[in-house]
């Protein structure tokens, strides 16, 4: 009876080794490939426990999640031969377990290649920049083809490059003050545009409305003009239809506009008694 015990307890505990070391949990945040006698046999995406051969094989476990890599800063040349030191920014993730394990391998051996394919291809559109376009232009576009063509050859290693920015870009003091002076130079410019383009349409709104006066105040004479013309039109009618009715009392009523016209207050007349003017005033 002890005999039998001690097989039971051996049995039980190889059965629980067995059972061990033929099992495999992969969490939901990695994937899995396990490996036979050096040779890929199985590929797990999925959460989950597994089986595998025991004591043969081995399992690989990699993370699924997106990762970040910040690459050491490089040098770069612009199109107009400009150096700059930069400094670059990028998130990952492995997206063929298969091909990752067969060229890169290991997180460590997936950032070298990350710093080869970045460095190369932010080397190569920059270069196809001058340094003001850079400096100044459209940085976003920039950004976006570095990271389009990254991705591109990042593919081939069963990586997914999902974005590429530049933290930072420094300039050599020489190109520095070089940049400074060329966009203070470039300000100046657009300043100089600007006040130009304020004056020439202040000078257009002030002939505008010069222009606008001179018409106005024009038919205001020509109304006023004609109007006049008007009154005495009919002043005329009705003096001449006076006189025709009546031409004593159309006499007395010109003497009456002359000396109205004429003896206004603080005015002195030397003249004949006798006189014609002072017919009416006898």
């Amino acid at each position: 009876m002890p005999r039998l015990s001690n097989l039971a307890g051996i049995a039980l505990l190889l059965l629980v080794a067995t059972t061990y070391f033929s099992t495999y949990i992969v969490d939901r945040t990695q994937f899995a490939i396990e490996i036979l006698l050096g040779d890929p046999v199985q590929i797990v995406m999925k959460p989950g426990l597994n089986f595998k051969v025991p004591f043969a094989s081995r399992v690989i476990f990699m993370e699924n999640r997106l990762q970040d890599y910040d690459a050491d800063p490089g040098a770069v040349f612009t199109k107009d031969k400009k150096e700059m030191k930069v400094d670059t920014f990028s998130k990952w993730r492995v997206s063929d377990p298969l091909k990752f394990y067969e060229t890169v391998r290991t997180t460590s051996g997936a950032h070298a290649r990350l710093d080869d394919i970045i460095y190369s291809q932010t080397r190569e559109v920059l270069g196809q920049h001058t340094l003001m376009e850079i400096v100044s232009g459209n940085r976003k576009e920039i950004r976006e083809s570095i990271t389009l063509r990254s991705k591109k050859n990042a593919e081939n290693f069963g990586i997914e490059i999902l974005d590429v920015r530049i933290k930072r870009a420094d300039l050599p003091e020489e190109n520095s003050q070089s940049v400074f002076g060329r966009m203070n130079e470039e300000r100046k410019r657009q300043a100089k545009l600007y006040r130009s383009q304020g004056e020439e349409e202040s000078l257009k709104i002030r002939s505008n409305a010069d222009r606008e006066r001179v018409e106005i105040l024009a038919e205001a004479k020509r109304v006023s003009e004609e109007t006049q013309g008007i009154a005495d039109a009919k002043a005329t009618k009705i003096y001449a239809d006076s006189y025709q009715k009546d031409s004593d009392f159309f006499r007395f009523l010109r003497s009456n506009d002359v000396y109205r016209n004429s003896l206004k207050e603080g005015t002195t007349l030397l003249m004949d008694a006798d006189s014609k003017f002072f017919k009416y005033l006898k």
